[in-house]
């Protein structure tokens, strides 16, 4: 058997040239970013190249796809430096974010450092990634980008700190999502088409399936002891319309009612089951539906949205 050899390439700038120019338009690219969302186990959904900070623009701003939450991405194609730094934490300010990511070449032990203290020292909500970008090559084939995640917020510690906050029900929904997570990875199906996100004490859980415009929602009521799969569709009637024109073709696809629900900007394409989760036992029985459901909605994206 003849194997390759694997070598790395340490001049990114022969990639790409530019920070701004040449990098910051390559990561912002779906899959490209998508590789990014999977090594800080955030899901990211760009929202602006170069976007205003007073007199200033960051790199990339992006919200966090279910939550929104406010994302800034910094890059710098070289070793960290305390300039960067400084930049990071106005950018950050200056947006609002709670997820700061800062793409390095390579990063310095004082820099390493501060921001291992800056996520010791900062609320729950307030996360800090320090991620060194690599180059690898296998003989002479395409040279392959890998993100390294040298610095991330302590979520476990961070969770411990508010888990006396939450009440019965959140934690509940926090287990289920937890497995359902689980469940996705450890399923080939499952993990071929759908990339497990952070699970969170809510009574929803998203899943993308390449596109801004809308995701897969899975749902939990408590109350009425049921669940709920739908694409939801945050901001977009003409997507929501062209979808209904198809209505008894999902409804076929889905092996049951649909129901095709508007506010006053999202719109939601919904499928519900009467189910009782506070039985862990049964767990399984929910991931099922709940998952069939998601493949089938996916299809159904691909089949209609041309």
């Amino acid at each position: 058997m003849k194997l390759g050899k694997i070598k790395r390439i340490n001049d990114l700038r022969s990639v790409w040239q530019h920070e701004a120019k040449d990098f910051s338009k390559w990561l912002a690219q779906e899959n490209n970013l998508l590789q990014l969302s999977e090594a800080i186990g955030v899901d990211i959904v760009l929202e602006e190249l170069e976007s205003s900070v007073g007199n200033f623009n960051v790199d990339l701003y992006a919200i966090e796809e279910g939550t929104d939450r406010r994302i800034i991405i910094e890059n710098q194609l070289e070793d960290t430096n305390h300039d960067h730094l400084g930049k990071l934490i106005t950018y950050a300010s200056g947006k609002g974010a709670e997820v700061i990511v800062w793409i390095v070449k390579r990063a310095r032990d004082e820099h390493r450092q501060a921001i291992e203290w800056l996520n010791q020292n900062t609320g729950i909500k307030i996360g800090f990634f320090l991620v060194e970008i690599e180059l690898w090559q296998i003989d002479d084939s395409a040279i392959a980008p890998k993100f390294n995640v040298v610095e991330r917020p302590n979520d476990w510690a961070k969770q411990m700190k508010n888990a006396d906050n939450l009440s019965e029900t959140k934690q509940l929904q926090l287990n289920f999502w937890q497995q359902l997570a689980e469940t996705i990875k450890s399923n080939e199906v499952y993990a071929k088409e759908f990339s497990p996100r952070k699970a969170q004490p809510q009574h929803w859980y998203d899943l993308s399936i390449g596109s801004s415009s809308y995701h897969i929602g899975l749902t939990v009521n408590t109350q009425k002891n049921r669940l709920g799969a739908e694409i939801y569709i945050p901001d977009d009637k003409e997507k929501f319309a062209m979808f209904k024109g198809y209505a008894q073709q999902i409804e076929d696809m889905i092996g049951g009612k649909v129901e095709w629900r508007e506010a006053t900007k999202a719109t939601r394409i919904i499928t519900l089951h009467s189910y009782d989760i506070s039985n862990e036992v049964q767990w399984k029985d929910a991931f099922d539906w709940l998952m069939n459901k998601a493949l089938i909605f996916k299809k159904v994206a691909k089949q209609f949205d041309k």
